[in-house]
């Protein structure tokens, strides 16, 4: 998650906000048609909008209050009485059948560091963390794509994770330095830290194996993520092939540069993303 400014008041409306243009998100929104490039950037600003609650929305009670508010806003959508606020997802979810259940799992995401920061959350709660931040989007993505339901449901599930977790040993130390902590518990546990503070995690002279730990499991959900992908309509894994290779080249560098304190910030070079968008985006 990521700190962005207050959000506004619940009935304002505002134009969708757009994703960096550096990012990978962004290059690989470009690769669709206009009408699901739309749904996507519409499907990002609510992301982003619920997202912004719950890193920057204030006292606890208030940030409580306005995710309430954006739960009730996705009932009266799919009610048929939009709020100006989510206007912009009427038609996508009409077009490509997008489940007010995912909409609602990726407000309950948000929720779940919301009001207390995640520390050595245990594997099933950091599982479920990982489904609704990340896997949720993806179901809502993969319609948008055109996947066949299963297949699309299949990769979302394991891309999501991928990333999620790609994400989360990437951020470790700026997670730290916010008092958040998304390595799992048993995995602590077993180095000696059954209790442990992120700093004092972050410090510990075994916290490499963790971290391997939890890259493997992020590799084998890449592996299952392009098994996947090979078994799919070619046209319709633009998109999730360059998220997918661009996020490896993250994890890549993190692996090649290895878990030791300082942890210098990871990013991959130009050219390598570069080779990544003409290699996924042309074909």
């Amino acid at each position: 998650m990521s700190a962005t400014a207050t959000p506004l008041p619940a009935d304002a409306a505002e134009a969708p906000a757009l994703p960096a243009k550096s990012s990978s998100f962004y290059t690989a929104m470009r690769l669709l048609p206009k009408d699901r490039r739309e749904a996507m950037y519409a499907v990002y600003a609510f992301c982003r909008a619920v997202d912004d609650v719950a890193d920057d929305g204030g006292a606890a009670e208030v940030r409580a209050a306005e995710l309430d508010r954006w739960r009730a806003d996705i009932d009266d959508l799919y009610a048929g009485r939009p709020a100006a606020r989510v206007r912009d997802l009427v038609v996508p979810i009409a077009r490509y059948a997008l489940r007010r259940e995912d909409f609602q799992a990726v407000i309950d995401g948000m929720a779940m560091d919301a009001f207390e920061d995640i520390v050595a959350p245990d594997e099933d709660t950091l599982d479920l963390y990982c489904d609704r931040v990340a896997s949720a989007v993806g179901r809502l993505s993969v319609r948008i794509f055109g996947l066949p339901e299963d297949l699309g449901i299949r990769l979302a599930h394991h891309e999501g994770r991928a990333l999620q977790l790609t994400n989360i040993l990437r951020d470790i130390d700026e997670d730290a330095e916010r008092g958040r902590l998304y390595l799992p518990r048993e995995r602590l546990a077993a180095i000696g830290l059954p209790t442990p503070t992120p700093q004092a995690a972050m410090a510990h002279p075994r916290i490499g194996e963790v971290c391997a730990a939890v890259a493997a499991q992020a590799e084998a959900h890449y592996r299952e993520t392009w098994a996947i992908i090979a078994k799919s309509p070619r046209a319709a894994t633009k998109a999730p092939r360059l998220m997918a290779a661009a996020y490896r080249l993250y994890l890549d560098e993190l692996l090649k540069r290895g878990w030791s304190p300082p942890r210098a910030r990871v990013k991959p070079g130009k050219l390598a993303l570069l080779s990544v968008a003409l290699r996924h985006g042309i074909v």
